[in-house]
């Protein structure tokens, strides 16, 4: 997949272009792209890093990172995507500009967006305008129920069944592989230590069933309580796998919500409770 920063990085040509936040590249989100895909020219996706929301001010916990973005995008079958750097000066555009500059420049000829979509200064921006300033503008309708909001207030609620029923897959939870306490060795169960990016959403604290590099995966999420722990940590126990992963990016599923965290009576009463994790992790079941 090409992906270009300015639009210039674009070779000429006639596309349907698909414009958009798409973070998590939910359910709703696909049907963007597909309404894209489907109108006749190559279909490219306009989206913006970093987030408007905080550029405008307004705090917001991403669902992905712009590498697994461009990632799930990619496999929805997108090819191209320009990332336009979200700043103050955009932000301020007026919409005809924002048109005129960035999408008519890349040869858009359909514009396909969420029936909601607004941009350009002050929001003013919206699929009639777009109509009036020449462009044959695809409205898709919003998934009833289906959005980024709801997909966080889920996830960060720690429900990853029922924020995989709005993003047709399962929640991820992503970082590089750091050092960490190394209890997991003593206790026989080693994990991967994520330091998770500060913009990202992390669930509710608990023990997930999960998945990670095609492995299933045991997940602790929480503050390690049975140790006096305050600082968070995010740690995957990937079943069946020996390796070293220290300073690769993990990108880990979140299945099932197995249990709350929580302080034994002994460390020996640790240990069979995260075997039983384990065994649930095992016959756990991909949703989405």
């Amino acid at each position: 997949m090409k992906v270009a920063h300015e639009p210039g990085e674009l070779p000429p040509a006639e596309r349907a272009v698909a414009v958009g936040s798409f973070d998590g590249v939910h359910l709703g989100h696909r049907r963007v792209l597909e309404a894209a895909k489907a109108a006749g020219p190559p279909a490219t996706v306009v989206t913006f890093w970093p987030h408007p929301r905080v550029v405008l001010g307004n705090g917001i916990e991403l669902l992905s990172t712009l590498p697994r973005r461009l990632e799930l995008l990619e496999a929805a079958g997108i090819e191209e995507v320009l990332v336009l750097d979200f700043t103050a000066e955009l932000a301020s555009l007026e919409p005809r500009d924002f048109a005129d500059t960035v999408l008519r420049r890349i040869g858009a000829r359909v514009i396909a967006v969420g029936e909601n979509f607004r941009f350009g200064r002050e929001a003013a921006g919206d699929a009639k305008l777009l109509e009036q300033s020449g462009f044959e503008v695809r409205a898709v309708p919003l998934v009833g129920g289906v959005s980024s909001t709801e997909v966080r207030r889920r996830a960060r609620a720690g429900d990853v069944e029922g924020a995989s029923r709005l993003l047709g897959r399962p929640p991820e939870i992503e970082g590089q592989v750091v050092p960490g306490e190394r209890r997991g060795d003593t206790l026989g169960f080693p994990t991967a230590n994520l330091n998770v990016p500060p913009e990202l959403l992390v669930p509710a604290y608990g023990i997930y069933a999960g998945a990670a590099l095609g492995r299933r995966a045991a997940v602790s999420i929480g503050v390690n309580p049975h140790y006096g722990g305050g600082e968070r940590h995010v740690e995957a126990y990937l079943l069946d796998f020996t390796g070293d992963l220290y300073g690769e990016r993990l990108v880990v599923e979140l299945w099932q919500r197995l249990r709350d965290e929580q302080a034994f009576a002994s460390e020996e009463e640790l240990v069979r409770q995260i075997a039983r994790d384990v065994e649930q992790t095992r016959a756990a079941v991909r949703p989405g």
